[in-house]
């Protein structure tokens, strides 16, 4: 007989000693399945040593449970190193406690377990005395993972973190310097941006440069359609087993009726990276809008959007045009040329790549100088029919004086209805009205965007905030990453309805162009 493994070993343990904990099958011994196989196998049986393993799928696959198999594992079983600290760390008290609860009621559903293991429930710990090994759920409170010297970590749910740190995962981690071989599991769905650590962590395995390192990601492509059955099984490999097929299915289409419950459902369920904080457009809706733009506005009448930001941040100029019944869209971006590679590694945004590309334009030095940004719209103005341009107030006062240098008239800067440029606020109270006319040009296919990156980046990112009484604008303290974009093209398309009114032809007969003579 062929030597067992030491993955091999494991899996014959837990499926010896361990009984599954609630559930239809509750107090029946574990029969593992080939994929929960598999990652056992992958996470021990690593030639070069696993230190790090990212076990990555959807909800109500079984990660708990496989969490307090390993757990166990490590505290009893033939993993357990004497006087070894064991501990699982959770963004919360409730979800700390969710993997003890399961891991211990394992132990009174056995009677080998039970023999071996102390319970204690108010400390949230399991004890073997005999082993001198403890196990012990900690939360997000950072100041009780110090002074510890863990031999096994699970992070549990470590999604939940949002952005690139978190105290406790970094306490923990380098809390394993005194020991010999530790070992780190994460077992959580995807976070819902690049910028967050799961997505980080994810991403720095799957480049292999760290063969101690293995990931597991089970998620839906991004273009498949999310509410088909296919794309349910790429990520939740118990589907129709102990997940329930029906239950899952109906959630899909919950999903496909509700636009609202989309983001929630790729995230949780497809293990997609989607932020579900109340995202402006679905994918799926942005990407159906991604027809191609006609070569050139030039004969039609062009309304825009001006997003001026600190002048080293991503500043944004988006005209639209109609083409028959879709509103095309020609957005222009600017970034400084210095810093640029810096500035895409912080943001995890390939800047330098849309630059060269020709995606993205680069300014001379540090800033997006006003100056620069005043002579290109005077350009653009002279070679099209631009009706109106509207903007943020918050920087016009540092615009306005380059438009009057570069030789824009005092009517068209700030003659009420004449001027082509007109303020318009970022409250509720303008954006909202704005947004809604976006949002309808959008579901209704009315909007041309080619695929733009970084106009797409934008979309992806767009958060919405809401007041009490539902009115609604983009925020940029909720969004992750660059909304930029998107903010220029809601004041675009508000503009752009005081055209819609009126038909094309007397549009285009009645108006004289507003260029600078």
């Amino acid at each position: 007989m062929a030597k067992q493994t030491r993955g091999e070993r494991n899996i014959r343990w837990i499926e010896d000693y361990c009984r599954i904990p609630e559930g239809r099958d509750v107090g029946k011994p574990v029969k593992l399945r080939d994929w929960q196989r598999r990652e056992i196998c992958r996470i021990y049986d690593n030639p070069h040593g696993t230190r790090r393993a990212i076990l990555s799928f959807g909800r109500k696959n079984g990660k708990t449970g496989m969490a307090a198999f390993i757990t166990l594992l490590h505290l009893c079983g033939p993993e357990a190193r004497a006087n070894s600290q064991l501990f699982s760390a959770a963004q919360s008290r409730d979800q700390a406690a969710i993997l003890f609860s399961l891991a211990a009621k394992i132990v009174r559903m056995s009677p080998d377990l039970t023999s071996v293991v102390t319970i204690r429930d108010t400390a949230k710990q399991l004890a073997c005395q005999e082993l001198g090994t403890l196990y012990r759920a900690l939360s997000a409170d950072a100041s009780t993972a110090y002074g510890l010297s863990p031999v096994l970590i699970i992070h549990d749910e470590l999604g939940q973190v949002k952005g690139p740190r978190s105290e406790l995962y970094e306490a923990l981690e380098t809390a394993t310097g005194a020991q010999e071989n530790p070992l780190s599991i994460v077992i959580s769905t995807q976070a819902p941006t690049d910028a967050d650590l799961l997505s980080v962590l994810i991403e720095d395995g799957l480049s292999g440069k760290d063969p101690r390192v293995i990931v597991s990601l089970y998620s839906a492509p991004m273009d498949a359609d999310p509410f088909s059955e296919e794309a349910i099984r790429a990520a939740n490999p118990a589907f129709g087993d102990f997940q329930n097929a029906t239950e899952t299915l109906a959630m899909a289409e919950d999903a496909r009726r509700m636009p609202s419950r989309e983001a929630e459902f790729r995230n949780l369920i497809l293990n997609q990276r989607v932020d579900m904080n109340a995202p402006f457009v679905s994918r799926n809706v942005w990407q159906a809008c991604a027809a191609p733009v006609v070569e050139s506005f030039k004969g039609l009448p062009v309304f825009g959007g001006l997003d001026l930001s600190e002048v080293s941040d991503l500043t944004a100029f988006v005209p639209v045009a109609p083409v028959d019944t879709v509103w095309n869209v020609k957005p222009v971006f600017w970034l400084p040329g210095e810093g640029l590679t810096e500035k895409a590694r912080s943001d995890r945004v390939p800047y330098d790549v849309w630059a060269r590309e020709g995606w993205l334009h680069t300014t001379a030095g540090s800033t997006v100088d006003y100056e620069f940004v005043a002579a290109y719209l005077y350009d653009f103005c002279e070679g099209h029919d631009v009706r109106k341009i509207a903007f943020d107030r918050w920087n016009w006062r540092h615009l306005k004086p380059w438009l009057a240098k570069i030789g824009f008239s005092e009517s068209q800067i700030d003659d009420g209805d004449a001027a082509i440029f007109e303020p318009m606020g970022q409250g509720f109270q303008s954006m909202s009205p704005a947004l809604r006319d976006l949002e309808s040009a959008l579901l209704n296919g009315r909007i041309a965007h080619g695929g733009h990156p970084v106009l797409t980046m934008c979309a992806n990112n767009a958060t919405v905030q809401a007041d009490p009484a539902g009115n609604r604008k983009l925020s940029k303290i909720k969004s992750h990453g660059r909304i930029d974009g998107m903010v220029a093209l809601a004041m675009a398309m508000s503009v752009a309805g005081t055209w819609e009114n009126v038909p094309m032809e007397q549009s285009y007969m009645s108006r004289r162009p507003m260029v600078v003579l």
